[in-house]
């Protein structure tokens, strides 16, 4: 199993479209009531919708994007006029953290984890 796409809900498309062309996504399909991206390295996909009811809800979501050199891509991101909510941060469970909302309110957090990503060292047992 592989994860294809992680799609949101936005209230405004046009907003949330250049947004995450700041963030660096690849436009791949459009129309007026949904867009979705390509990364520039891997084979996942991102998408938005909208949704008229999503303006002045809270997101419940977060998403999480990975960068390995995310102080730069941070500081890079801040020069474009995106705002962030947390600076780069080193976390107790070993990931390097910052976060930011895009213009719907949906949290996006910037990482790096490296190895830890997907064997920390509280790792569970895999049983055959």
């Amino acid at each position: 199993m592989n994860l294809n796409q992680v799609t949101l809900a936005v209230s405004d498309i046009n907003l949330a479209v250049e947004f995450y062309k700041k963030l660096g996504l690849i436009h791949i399909v459009a129309d007026e009531h949904y867009a979705r991206f390509a990364f520039p390295d891997g084979d996942a996909s991102f998408s938005i919708y909208l949704d008229p009811d999503k303006e002045g809800l809270d997101s419940r979501g977060v998403i999480y994007f990975e960068h390995q050199n995310l102080d730069e891509i941070v500081a890079e991101l801040k020069s474009k006029g995106i705002s962030f909510d947390h600076e780069p941060t080193d976390q107790p469970y070993l990931w390097r953290e910052a976060s930011l909302s895009d213009p719907s309110g949906n949290k996006i957090k910037l990482y790096w984890a490296g190895e830890n990503r997907l064997n920390p060292p509280w790792k569970l047992e895999q049983s055959a």
